[in-house]
């Protein structure tokens, strides 16, 4: 086993700020007489270190080369190796070339190398901050004269803060490859711009660190004012971590740690199971009509992740969060970045994976990869992959465009134990335990131009829904007195219909301007009023449309479903179809707020009826119906459809 170990005096990152940094790549050789060197050592295993052993590091397993090279990362020194022939540059996959610089396995459910890499040499943005001690930045602080701005990471690449920035900087600039440093009895020393030496580590002498403790704090979803966690990051000496006289901790490859334990008897066994996601971020939607839906792409730049359980920030690679060696247990989950709004979930990593906790699977490395050996197994088989945010996606929001969801039990409610928020274009963009367990509420940060479903779950299953559908000058959306059951959810439907019926007759000339001026309360305290107070409106507007009495006609739709053919004919028909639901919506509302579950249950089942009148008139007419109209509705139904299903088999 032979270690190399390379010494900065400085590590600036995105959230690693400490003086005196070491890295290290560790050689496992093989000496054996198979081996095709068994005086100096045939090299089995490279392991490059990344920022800790939470991420996974940089690895090759069985190397075809005589030298590696290392790409050490701008201001955090994180390695990456540089097997193949071009040396300066890291290959995750082998596109250019024949292989890849790393052999790690791919992170299930993710088809992406377990490697952190070097995002800024694959095409990803990577924002730098700028350190402060004591409020004041270090290259302006009074007792540190000898620290200036030239000696950190360039203007260019750094922000001042994460929720300072409006939206993530998509002008960071790319790597480049820079100074190359050579041994200096290699044969690459005439092209190197510096040479080097090596000097054993029994031969070096270190009395102390000196520099000021640093921190670094970022924002923490909380229902009232977020919460701040503070980042502190410390080093030490070689000799002093637990790498230095065990390099298997540094193996984080299950099956790189299942070959060194097959081929040399190793004890690989302790090493616990992932945390994994991939960031996703939220922008407008095309394919809605105004402010009524957002997509998710891949992020603008990488973000951060920090386990508080065990106070380590860790940096996304290629978008993709993943924590190593994550301890079973309840954990509480943040990600942020520059210009993102912080994204917050707890987890029950290596518990039963029950809904909002983290779906757990119990392998770590795809069915292309070998599947780990006993010996890299816990105790009851391999270690288990938590995948967090929505099958996998965790969504951020840009913070200029960022809403705070916010739910609050009524007092007399038990808790949320899951708490989801659905949008109609993009589905849902959270699924997850409250991040904060000893708030009353929970907050989630949302694109203020989705159209959202909130939905709660309480202690016992039980759930209820809400309509939140931000306004342009909105920056909370506040759910009060949020309850479980009937009433909620048969609330939430004549929200949403009430909605949908105001919206769609916008579209009476053909398009949808005017579509966010539609003055519908959704079901939060920033818009006053209520959906019930409304409808009457609602439904009197609609009849000045489809020439229909409005109001509450008792009965079904008007008989005129649109097959008279042509535009109008279709638009009417959809449009009553929509206000017969909206009818039945309010009458099954009005029985279960008034506690009359069995008349609330058998208006539900006509509603049923109703919804699928929706869907006919759709299939219908849609040809002759305006624009994004069918969309919007369409994509509405499903929801309406659930809903009614859940109100139905709801207790109370």
């Amino acid at each position: 086993m032979v270690q190399y170990w390379f010494y900065s005096a400085f590590d600036q990152f995105s959230v690693n700020f400490h003086w005196h940094d070491w890295e290290v790549l560790h050689v496992f050789l093989d000496v054996g007489e198979g081996s095709g060197d068994p005086e100096t050592g045939d090299p089995t295993l490279l392991v490059a270190s990344a920022h800790s052993r939470k991420v996974p590091n940089n690895e090759f397993l069985d190397p075809e080369t005589d030298r590696a090279s290392i790409i050490s990362e701008v201001g955090s020194h994180s390695s990456a190796l540089g097997i193949n022939e071009t040396k300066a540059e890291f290959e995750r996959l082998p596109l250019v070339t024949d292989i890849a610089d790393i052999s790690n396995g791919a992170l299930s459910p993710l088809d992406v190398p377990a490697a952190y890499g070097l995002p800024r040499g694959e095409g990803y943005r990577l924002p730098f901050s700028l350190p402060e001690l004591d409020g004041s930045p270090i290259h302006d602080h009074p007792d540190l004269p000898n620290v200036t701005r030239d000696h950190l990471v360039p203007a260019a690449m750094t922000v001042e803060s994460f929720s300072g920035t409006p939206s993530p900087p998509d002008d960071i600039p790319l790597r480049e490859t820079g100074l190359m440093f050579a041994f200096e009895g290699a044969d690459t020393a005439g092209e190197a711009d510096y040479g080097y030496s090596l000097t054993p580590m029994a031969d070096l002498t270190i009395g102390e660190f000196t520099g000021p403790q640093l921190s670094f704090e970022f924002a923490v979803p909380s229902f009232a004012e977020d919460a701040v966690a503070s980042h502190i990051t410390t080093t030490g000496t070689p000799t002093a971590q637990p790498r230095f006289a065990d390099p298997l901790t540094d193996v984080t490859d299950p099956r790189h740690r299942s070959a060194l334990s097959e081929r040399f008897d190793l004890d690989v066994s302790g090493l616990a199971g992932d945390v994994v996601g991939v960031i996703r971020e939220a922008t407008d939607s095309d394919d809605a009509p105004g402010s009524n839906g957002v997509d998710t792409g891949e992020p603008v730049v990488e973000g951060i992740a920090l386990l508080e359980s065990d106070p380590e920030a860790v940096p996304t690679f290629n978008g993709v969060v993943a924590l190593r060696d994550v301890p079973a247990g309840e954990h509480r989950l943040t990600v942020n970045g520059a210009g993102v709004a912080p994204y917050g979930q707890r987890i029950d990593h290596g518990g039963d994976g029950g809904d909002g906790a983290g779906s757990t699977d119990s392998a770590t490395t795809d069915s292309e990869t070998a599947e780990p050996t006993e010996s890299a197994a816990t105790a009851d088989g391999p270690p288990a992959t938590t995948t967090v945010g929505v099958d996998g996606d965790v969504v951020v929001t840009p913070n200029e465009d960022a809403v705070k969801v916010r739910a609050e039990p009524a007092a007399d409610a038990p808790g949320f134990d899951r708490v989801a928020v659905e949008d109609d274009v993009a589905g849902r963009v959270y699924d997850g335990l409250p991040a904060d367990d000893e708030a009353e509420g929970a907050a989630v940060y949302v694109h203020r131009e989705g159209a959202y479903t909130a939905e709660v779950e309480d202690e016992a299953g039980a759930l209820g829904a809400y309509r939140v559908n931000p306004a342009a000058d909105q920056s909370t959306a506040t759910v009060r007195e949020a309850r479980t059951g009937k009433a909620s959810l048969t609330s939430f439907l004549l929200t949403l219909l009430t909605e949908t019926i105001a919206q769609a007759s916008v579209f009476e000339d053909g398009d949808a301007d005017g579509i966010d001026e539609v003055g519908v309360p959704d079901d939060t305290e920033e818009q006053t009023g209520a959906a019930a107070d409304a409808v009457e409106d609602v439904l009197e507007a609609t009849a000045s449309v489809t020439g229909g009495p409005g109001g509450d006609t008792g009965g079904g739709d008007s008989g005129d479903d649109g097959s008279g053919g042509g535009p109008d004919a279709g638009f009417v028909g959809l449009l009553r179809a929509l206000e017969a639901s909206t009818n039945a919506a309010r009458r099954a509302n009005e029985a279960a707020q008034a506690g009359n579950a069995q008349g609330a249950d058998n208006r539900l089942r006509g509603l049923k009826q109703r919804t699928a009148a929706i869907a006919d008139a759709l299939e219908r007419n849609r040809e002759n119906l305006p624009g994004q109209l069918p969309g919007l509705v369409e994509r509405r139904v499903p929801q309406i459809e659930r809903r009614i299903q859940q109100a139905i088999d709801a207790d109370e």
